[in-house]
């Protein structure tokens, strides 16, 4: 499976700001000596041209040569650098380059990514451009271009677990059918005020594993029947598995245990593999009180990822006796 990462670009936070940057280079690490037969590679940044199939021309400027305002920079959340404009131009282009991994080979991921506060002309959240959204119209547009299928039949689906909801990704394409967008998140977390997706999930404080999965079951069963319903299954998903649903987490104020978030992806994966449709993996967010618990949790992620692509290729050889033990819910490969 191809693994892609921008750990190396980073960018220096005052002292006590509550973003865990280092967990990037963590997970890089843990990744690198505990899977090692992951393609484990560095992406190209995103062009503004890229860029601009999503964020509006004025923004972007404003990212690149440095002219956000006091106002923007606050609600983004960071201080501007040219370290941040160029680490939001390289997670974008590890979302992409995770998304045609994807199309070829089944599963794919990056080891950061998911900023899905950002708007097509603003950021928020702590995030400036929205790879996801970036990388879903790229591979329509390249798919398109290559011939495969008209730009309207590729179909996107972005679910989305992160414990917040996805609002600036719901936004961009609220009047865009050829992407359906699926947000399971905190209902009384932030943004205090949501914008309509497709398919909204909200959940209390203090959501544990059962009812989690529950909600998590029925949204994906609906949500792909409503997709097949208005106009054909999605050819590529984007999955944002954030770490933040966990009950270690800071921010997140959800109940999830170790092996709920387990269980959690999981389902996912075995969902889109048993209906054959390629998903990119993103990390989202992930605050824990520990950051290494947080790290813990994204490594086992990309390990369940890999897991899936290899059940993809029709090979359980090398999985887990307790994934290949699940492996008829990825159907006759």
């Amino acid at each position: 499976m191809q693994v892609f990462s921008n750990h190396r670009y980073t960018v220096a936070l005052p002292p006590g700001h509550r973003f865990p940057m280092p967990k990037y280079a963590l997970l890089h690490d843990r990744v690198a000596a505990e899977c090692p037969a992951l393609d484990l590679a560095e992406a190209e940044p995103a062009s503004e041209g890229e860029l601009a199939l999503v964020h509006t021309p004025d923004y972007i400027g404003a990212v690149l040569q440095g002219t956000l305002s006091a106002a923007a920079q606050r609600e983004i959340g960071f201080p501007w650098s040219e370290h941040l404009a160029e680490r939001s131009r390289r997670s974008v282009g590890a979302t992409i380059a995770a998304a045609r991994a994807a199309l070829a080979g089944g599963v794919a991921a990056q080891l950061a990514g998911g900023t899905h506060h950002a708007y097509a002309d603003k950021g928020s959240g702590f995030c400036v451009f929205n790879d996801v959204a970036v990388a879903a119209r790229l591979m329509q547009a390249e798919a398109h271009r290559q011939g495969r299928t008209p730009r309207r039949l590729l179909r996107v689906w972005v679910i989305d677990l992160d414990v917040h909801q996805g609002n600036g990704t719901a936004a961009i394409f609220r009047d865009d059918p050829s992407v359906f967008t699926l947000s399971l998140h905190g209902d009384k977390n932030f943004p205090f005020r949501k914008e309509a997706g497709d398919q909204d999930v909200a959940l209390p404080d203090g959501c544990t594993d059962a009812p989690y999965l529950a909600a998590l079951d029925e949204a994906l069963a609906r949500g792909w029947q409503r997709q097949c319903t208005a106009g054909g299954a999605p050819g590529l998903a984007f999955y944002l598995a954030g770490a933040d649903p966990h009950e270690g987490d800071r921010l997140g104020r959800l109940k999830l245990s170790d092996a709920g978030l387990a269980e959690r992806d999981r389902r996912v994966f075995d969902f889109l593999g048993r209906h054959r449709v390629p998903v990119a993996v993103v990390m989202a967010g992930g605050y824990g009180h520990d950051i290494h618990t947080t790290v813990a949790v994204q490594l086992r992620t990309v390990q369940l990822g890999q897991a899936a692509w290899r059940a993809w290729q029709g090979d359980d050889s090398r999985v887990p006796a307790t994934l290949a033990q699940r492996r008829p819910l990825w159907g006759a490969l």
